[in-house]
């Protein structure tokens, strides 16, 4: 078990300490999992507008002509379409088939890149990329110098446009810029929400951070702003159906089984692309898919997914009860004959096996 005193602190600790917040470990990182509670959280990011802390995320900075060659090598995406400004999901495969990481990556400008890695994975990114960067591509970490927040929800715009000259919707679903927020330069606004609500995220230095927090939160006040915690996060996630990284992917699926073909492009040549690439044309034995439950139950990150025989065919890898529907929602690993929508499955939970069925994700749906 860690603790507090082996972990590290993002900037606002003090900040969320001092509202109350429930802090537990996260990814090596002391960070708040509520404020309020979960449902009332949740619900503040769908109508409103609500803050998460996520500056325990990862940033990297590949700068010089071989920039774009070293992404293109180690991105299962293609980064040759990016116009600076523009920013794109991928992953970093591994030479197994598997996944070293989901990140976002940003082109600043010709010839300068930023990638944002998850938390847990920094390091591992790191020496990951690092191997492949055998023409001399400038890499910097500015992980612990930079601070991040997700402004989230419908009202996001309206409080953050406040502290901006920058026309805040000209900036379409991923796409940033970066300028004078709040009076300070260089900061970065992007719209590469994770929650499905629409909102930013505002990427400056760890110094400015309680003044951004404290701006934050008066332009937000007459829309209900809230702060909120990572575990409304991972339920706002779940119910868009996005992939969260040492949940629904890791080291061992593959791009393709987790239905991230879309990001998995075979007009270039990347870590274990033909590998993939086969795996692409012939099929794989098991996918990643949505489940709503029909019976009464939670599912929960490893229980067991069975057939109407008891037979085992794949597991759960994230669950929660949706606050925004009002049902138990999950996704899993299936064999492939039990991947298409309606397909009836069971989820045994405390030994009994709970009906459920394959559905069309995003869950939620506005």
């Amino acid at each position: 078990m860690e603790t507090t005193t082996e972990l590290k602190s993002v900037a606002l600790e003090k900040i969320h300490i001092g509202l109350g917040a429930k802090m537990v470990p996260f990814a090596g990182y002391n960070m708040p999992v509520s404020y309020t509670g979960l449902n009332d959280e949740h619900l503040t990011v769908r109508n409103a507008v609500g803050v998460f802390d996520v500056s325990h995320m990862g940033e990297f900075i590949l700068k010089g002509e071989n920039a774009l060659d070293l992404i293109q090598r180690v991105t299962s995406n293609d980064a040759s379409v990016l116009m600076d400004g523009k920013v794109q999901y991928s992953c970093l495969p591994n030479e197994q088939g598997g996944i070293v990481d989901d990140l976002l990556v940003y082109k600043m400008s010709d010839n300068e890149y930023m990638l944002v890695v998850n938390a847990s994975n920094i390091e591992k990114d790191w020496n990951w990329i690092s191997k492949y960067n055998t023409k001399g591509v400038e890499m910097k970490n500015i992980s612990d110098s930079v601070s991040l927040l997700a402004v989230q929800g419908p009202k996001a715009i309206l409080a953050l446009q406040k502290l901006t000259d920058i026309n805040l919707s000209e900036i379409p679903y991923y796409t940033f810029k970066k300028g004078i927020f709040n009076g300070e330069d260089n900061v970065v606004i992007s719209n590469t929400g994770y929650t499905g609500a629409g909102g930013f995220e505002i990427y400056f230095a760890n110094e400015v951070a309680d003044k951004m927090w404290n701006a934050i939160f008066e332009a937000g006040a007459a829309f209900g702003i809230k702060p909120i915690g990572l575990g409304a996060r991972d339920t706002l996630r779940l119910e868009m159906g996005f992939c969260l990284y040492g949940n629904d992917i890791d080291d061992k699926t593959s791009p393709i089984e987790a239905g991230l073909g879309w990001i998995t492009k075979f007009t270039k040549e990347f870590t274990n692309s033909k590998a993939l690439l086969e795996q692409k044309e012939k099929g794989v034995s098991k996918k990643l898919v949505g489940f709503e439950m029909i019976d009464r139950g939670i599912p929960r990150h490893d229980y067991l997914i069975a057939d109407a025989a008891g037979n085992a065919i794949g597991k759960v890898t994230s669950g929660t009860q949706s606050p925004s529907l009002n049902k138990a929602i999950g996704m899993g690993y299936v064999t492939t004959a039990f991947a298409k929508v309606d397909s009836e499955i069971f989820v045994v939970i405390r030994d009994k096996a709970i009906k459920a069925k394959v559905v069309k994700i995003p869950f939620y749906k506005q």
